[in-house]
């Protein structure tokens, strides 16, 4: 049966997103050779989401069809914490109806959301 969940990010610098998960993050990995770094992240959850939708009036949509977000139990805090290890931000937090999230440039690769959930986490039960 399925044990975990597995994500990857493709990155342009898969060396500088390397060393931002491990020395900015924080997050223990593996080198499964040649430098492939595989790092442990914690729980996680899987949600399926709409690819439209209709919420308090509003109507979005995406064209994306996976995506990876980081959680934390406080937002302010730890965007105060990877501030003071000189991580950039993209916008300003925006409250959500499920949580509280904002954008981080991960070097290399883009930008990632982390976010502040309003539910109990599943991963975290």
């Amino acid at each position: 049966m399925i044990t975990g969940l597995h994500s990857l990010i493709y990155c342009d610098d898969p060396e500088a997103a390397r060393a931002f998960f491990r020395d900015v993050l924080g997050f223990p990995g593996v080198d499964t050779g040649g430098g492939w770094l595989i790092f442990t992240t914690g729980p996680s959850e899987l949600a399926a989401h709409p690819s439209s939708w209709e919420y308090e009036g509003r109507s979005g949509g995406t064209d994306q069809r996976f995506d990876v977000s980081f959680m934390c139990d406080d937002l302010a805090l730890t965007m105060s914490e990877l501030a003071a290890k000189g991580v950039e931000f993209t916008g300003a937090p925006a409250e959500q109806p499920w949580g509280y999230s904002i954008g981080v440039k991960v070097p290399g690769a883009g930008e990632i959301t982390i976010y502040e959930p309003r539910y109990d986490p599943p991963a975290l039960m």
